[in-house]
């Protein structure tokens, strides 16, 4: 039965999919076409059903996708106009040949920057304006055959083609009908045009006024224009005319110092610019001296703007600071004549704390600005603000004392009265109110009623459970607070919450880079034996090629950094890799370090983070994983999405919005990721879009760096101190037993895949948590994104069946994952 359940599911998906794809392209492609996913060919001779315009395809999805139109003998394909190619903004190869071609408006290309090889061979193209192209990179431009008029307007092909012109034997005719090789066409009357400014290089001081002047000759008479977008100073056009135009800046701005002003003139034989380039004196100006930070080393940041480059000195308490190999400026950036950088210092201790003072100065004028440094505690101080107090109550109390507890016993007594209320308010709601989506009660095998969501989560056993090693026993538990089986990951050992190896048991097992204890279960117990391979081999890096360039985060188990490694791999010299550092090195602290270590190099896959060492000359201990530029997968979904301004941070640019096909590519990987390690028998248990990694090409890879909680802290439901649980991303059976297995983590990818199409929404984003659970439980599931097909949706919900065993089996998923993103291509330049 439940075979038989998932064959209709796959035979459907695969069924209507191809019967789609058919559809789809049918529709939209003319009968004298023939339509692909990468191309569109039009050939036919009939002159009754030829095309009289560009193939519109259903979507602009579709028209994106398209990498080369051929077409051939259509006579009533008079014109291209500014709408016809917009859309095929991936098109690389364009022909039109042997066709009725009469006429190319002057945007006809705007969209269609990728443009490379353009063939209009044998048309009826008389005249065509240099502006339509201008913009293009294009490799081969063929004209031949086309009946060119000896004029102005296509003087700019010989310029062009150059000697291309000839070995295409393109001939114009004149006015007497009369053709001539275009390369030998010679007009008097067409003159390029040509540029001259006053002053090309103006250096002036900041607020004062200067006069530019702009000229220009070329028949015809060329259009001058200065271009003045992008200046933050005053101006004004004085006594312009055809040939001559004046700028006058007004109160020059020092943010415009380095810019370009162009000024252009063009005709129809061509276009030519100059520019005046701005070198504006001003007196420095700090525009930011910020609290020092750590870092590789100390940093003072700080920012400062003039022209000249000023010249920095420090002060420390008053007084000149000198600088050594310990204690120096550097200066990492400089743009728009803003410079910035750092102070730099190497281990400070608590005798470096204290007012810094930068005065930045140059001849024409100065600025200074303070801040206090605070680097370590001074160890001797006793009346540190940051040391808790503690009372000694076995100490005799005086009267003030007394009376104070008399204070105390009241709130006491009052906290008792309150408790008693709350307890029966508890029974009241629990057994006298139906919950907020009108269902009073659910039977949970056990017969226990699970309280309703707008309740406080009980994180309590009942009178009939108990505790044994670790694990919670008895069948009404519903969520424990015992912190090692609750929690889906545990960073390596920090001290605090992660079971040292003497704690754990031996089926403990790590998932990218975190350690996970797995809960006792027949089906996925496996020995320690098993996990580890007797001849496993980790490879040791030495300290001095591991160069850190800067934090990338940092996690309960200390910190990550983007580094460079050097002699990594034979064919590189150095390459960038993530570098994870232990915060703790106690002995139970490396004695984890090395299991995972091992472990981690047994795993091999293409869609899971690459380990490549570690390093333990010294301290920190090291780990060192392969670099993701694009950084986790929520993160980038959410910044290539429609809220994508919203994550922009002040940028200009606005990404590109992630496509159907490419959300798909995304899913299939994920999907393979997970295919690997069930057959490996690991489970997972916090599987979502903030766990998995982003590399150049759309590259996704499952792993991450132990920071998820800090920076996703919203995703997690806390239970007890430590315990940190991803509910929305669990199936019924983990939040109510811990169970875990890798139909659990089937349930999970469902949440990754409406996560994905959701451009990286939290699941229930609507609901509390407490709500989020009652849903769960209840068989409430996602509803289906918009912008998802209804294939994928049917997939999430295959994976959110309420009995694990009806779940999608992995492998299933991933193969229709994959043929979904077969049938729509990916085209990845567009990431980078």
């Amino acid at each position: 039965m439940i075979s038989s359940w998932k064959w209709r599911v796959m035979a459907r998906l695969g069924f209507c999919w191809i019967l789609l794809g058919l559809w789809r392209f049918s529709a939209a492609c003319p009968a004298v076409c023939t339509c692909s996913t990468s191309r569109i060919s039009c050939t036919s001779i009939d002159q009754e059903w030829g095309i009289k315009a560009f193939p519109v395809l259903n979507t602009d999805i579709e028209m994106e996708n398209i990498t080369e139109i051929y077409i051939a003998n259509q006579s009533n394909l008079h014109a291209i106009t500014d709408n016809d190619v917009k859309f095929y903004k991936s098109l690389r190869n364009l022909t039109v040949t042997n066709s009725g071609l009469t006429y190319i408006s002057r945007l006809a290309f705007q969209n269609n920057v990728k443009l490379q090889y353009l063939n209009l061979k044998d048309n009826r193209l008389s005249s065509l304006s240099w502006r339509t192209f201008r913009h293009l990179n294009l490799t081969s431009f063929i004209l031949s055959g086309n009946p060119l008029q000896c004029s102005c307007g296509n003087l700019w092909i010989k310029l062009w083609l150059g000697d291309e012109t000839e070995s295409q034997e393109i001939v114009c005719w004149d006015d007497k009908n009369r053709n001539k090789p275009l390369s030998k066409l010679s007009l008097p009357e067409c003159v390029l045009p040509k540029v001259d400014i006053s002053l090309s290089n103006v250096t002036i001081h900041e607020g004062k006024n200067v006069i530019l002047e702009c000229s220009a000759t070329g028949s015809p008479t060329p259009l001058l224009e200065w271009n003045t977008d992008h200046l933050v100073s005053s101006y004004e056009m004085v006594n312009t005319s055809a040939q001559r135009s004046i700028l006058k800046l007004t109160n020059i701005s020092s943010h415009d110092n380095g810019k370009k002003i162009p000024c252009s003139a063009e005709n129809i034989v061509w276009g030519s610019e100059l520019s005046a380039v701005l070198n504006i004196l001003f007196a420095p100006k700090i525009t930011l001296l910020a609290q020092a930070m750590s870092d590789h080393h100390w940093c003072i940041p700080f920012s400062v703007r003039g022209n000249p480059k000023p010249t920095l000195h420090w002060f420390y308490e008053g007084a000149v600071l000198q600088e050594t190999d310990f204690i120096k400026t550097m200066i990492h950036e400089t743009l728009d004549s803003e410079h910035h950088g750092c102070l730099q210092l190497d281990s400070p201790t608590h005798l470096n704390n204290g007012q810094y003072t930068l005065l930045a100065k140059n001849e024409y004028g100065n600025d200074s600005s303070t801040v206090y440094a605070q680097f370590m505690q001074d160890p001797f101080d006793g009346e540190s603000s940051t040391d808790p107090v503690y009372y000694d109550y076995t100490t005799p109390m005086d009267s003030e004392v007394n009376e104070d507890s008399v204070a105390v016993y009241v709130v006491v007594g009052i906290a008792a009265v309150a408790f008693t209320g709350f307890v029966l308010m508890l029974i009241i709601l629990k057994f006298g109110r139906n919950s907020k989506f009108g269902i009073k009660e659910i039977n949970i095998e056990t017969d226990k009623a699970l309280q309703p969501c707008e309740e406080e989560m009980s994180i309590e056993h009942s009178c009939g459970s108990h505790r044994d090693n670790g694990l919670v026993q008895g069948p009404s538990s519903v969520i424990s607070n015992d912190d090692d089986s609750a929690s889906p990951l545990h960073h390596v050992s920090n001290g605090s919450n992660t079971p040292s190896s003497s704690e754990i048991g031996p089926d403990a097992v790590i998932i990218g880079m975190t350690k996970i204890p797995v809960i006792e279960n027949p089906q996925y117990f496996r020995s320690t034996s098993s996990l580890l391979k007797s001849d496993t081999f980790v490879q040791h890096i030495k300290r001095h090629n591991i160069v850190l360039k800067r934090e990338l985060g940092e996690g309960a188990f200390g910190k990550v950094f983007l580094a460079e490694c050097y002699n990594l791999c034979p064919d590189q010299e150095k390459i960038l890799v993530a570098v994870k550092t232990l915060k703790e090195a106690s002995d139970n602290a490396r004695k984890d370090f090395h299991r995972e270590a091992e472990l981690l190099t047994n795993l091999q896959h293409e869609h899971i983070v690459k380990f490549y060492g570690v390093c333990v000359e010294g301290d920190p201990l090291i780990m060192v994983f392969e670099y993701m530029k694009h950084g986790d997968l929520n993160k980038f979904l959410r910044s290539h999405g429609p809220d994508a301004v919203l994550m922009a941070d002040g940028q200009n640019n606005r990404p590109i919005e992630l496509t159907q096909s490419q959300m798909l590519h995304i899913a299939q990987q994920i999907a393979a990721g997970m295919v690997y390690l069930a057959s490996q028998h690991f489970v997972h248990r916090d599987l979502a879009t903030r766990n998995c990694l982003v590399g150049e090409n759309l590259l996704v890879k499952i792993g991450d760096f132990g920071m998820s909680r800090d920076v996703y802290s919203t995703d997690y439901y806390r239970v007890g101190g430590h315990t940190m649980l991803p509910i929305r991303w669990m199936p019924p059976e983990s939040i109510m037993y811990r169970k875990f297995t890798t139909e659990s983590d089937v349930w999970s990818l469902g949440v990754v895949l409406w996560e994905i199409f959701t451009y990286g929404k939290q699941p229930w984003y609507q609901l509390s948590n407490n709500e989020v659970i009652e849903c769960i439980t209840q068989g409430r599931v996602l509803q289906r994104p918009r912008t998802c097909p209804k294939e994928v949706y049917d997939l999430m919900l295959g994976c959110w069946q309420r009995e694990p065993h009806m779940r999608l089996n992995i492998k299933e998923i991933h193969s229709l994952l994959l043929n979904l993103a077969k049938a729509s291509p990916v085209y990845l330049d567009i990431l980078g």
